[in-house]
């Protein structure tokens, strides 16, 4: 798909509100399932769901990393019937992203902008993902310098805990980030238990 037919299947189900399947990924076994939130000139914004139907935090995908987008497939029915069970049982959206959404409209505004301000403001753990490693790597902690043009974030590796580790990443090189979910929430656990940094540190 070139990027005038993605841009124009990420709009149609936006407007739809159904889920799609976004692969940015070298390795076509990893993709992201969501419902499409907002999409400006460099990124999509994504209402991500886990294989179990339940609310996995928000990813801001870079577009010309993208080089397909299905719809409507086995996988999709799959995630949206469970999706109806989460609902059902109260599972569905534990990081109340649905009221998040309602007070933050992502509306003509700089989606990965707007999330890299936030989270660095707030201190919000975040994932990030970089052209360079394109998926096989992401990096797992909190921003601690942004300018216009770069950012700093320290964050751990899972197979050196001897200490946390710093990289500085231009803007431009960002392809994916994610945040207010599952890998988020565990992010901040191994920043507090592991190396004693609490959110507010």
């Amino acid at each position: 798909m070139d990027l005038s037919a993605i841009r124009q299947t990420l709009v149609i189900n936006q407007q739809q509100g159904t889920l799609v399947e976004v692969y940015n990924f070298n390795d076509d076994d990893m993709f992201d399932v969501g419902f499409v939130v907002a999409i400006d000139e460099l990124f999509v914004l994504l209402l991500g769901l886990d294989w179990d139907g339940k609310i996995n935090g928000l990813t801001a995908i870079r577009l010309t990393s993208i080089h397909q987008v299905r719809e409507q497939t086995d996988y999709l029915l799959t995630v949206s019937t469970k999706a109806k069970v989460a609902q059902n049982h109260g599972y569905f959206d534990i990081w109340h992203l649905q009221e998040y959404l309602r007070q933050h409209t992502f509306k003509q505004v700089n989606i990965l902008r707007t999330l890299l301000e936030e989270s660095y403001q707030q201190h919000q753990a975040v994932v990030l993902g970089t052209d360079q490693y394109k998926g096989s790597d992401d990096f797992q902690g909190y921003l601690t310098d942004l300018s216009a043009i770069n950012l700093t974030l320290h964050y751990y590796n899972s197979h050196d805990l001897s200490s946390l580790w710093e990289y500085e990443i231009l803007i431009a090189k960002v392809d994916y980030l994610r945040v207010h979910g599952y890998q988020a929430a565990q992010t901040k656990a191994i920043f507090e238990e592991v190396f004693h940094e609490g959110s507010g540190s």
